[in-house]
């Protein structure tokens, strides 16, 4: 019997150790779903920013008639860059309103917008492009 007396210290350490390093294992799962959480928001955060700019430009565009080449918003700490380009073609459908052909023309516009947070090398950056083709 006397082969069995240090069995039960070498059985405790082992049981230890599987515990510490389950223990590790979901400290460092609890803080991956922590950042992919975090970096879902910010993803989120920084789409409603590019469509608050599209809807910017398109604002610009029939309340103002100005096309702006290219704008730069600040938007909850997003850089938004927004830019309206005619697609340089008048069109026409016919004769829409029994007026004649001459105010039935109409272009077609394009708006970019681009939201950006933090820099390209960090962790912590996000970019959402949003594209929209106007009828005016």
């Amino acid at each position: 019997m006397n082969k069995q007396k240090g069995f039960s210290i070498i059985m405790a350490i082992f049981i230890l150790i599987v515990l510490s390093l389950l223990g590790s294992y979901m400290v460092k799962l609890s803080g991956v779903q922590h950042a992919t959480a975090v970096s879902a928001v910010q993803s989120s955060r920084a789409y409603y920013a590019a469509r608050t700019g599209v809807e910017w430009g398109l604002a610009q565009l029939l309340n103002n008639d100005n096309c702006a080449a290219s704008s730069t918003l600040t938007i909850n700490n997003f850089s938004v860059i927004v830019s309206c380009n005619n697609q340089g073609v008048s069109y026409n459908e016919g004769d829409l309103n029994s007026n004649g052909l001459a105010d039935d023309d109409f272009y077609i516009y394009k708006i970019n917008s681009a939201a950006s947070y933090g820099n390209f090398i960090s962790a912590d950056y996000v970019y959402r492009h949003i594209e929209m083709t106007v009828k005016k």
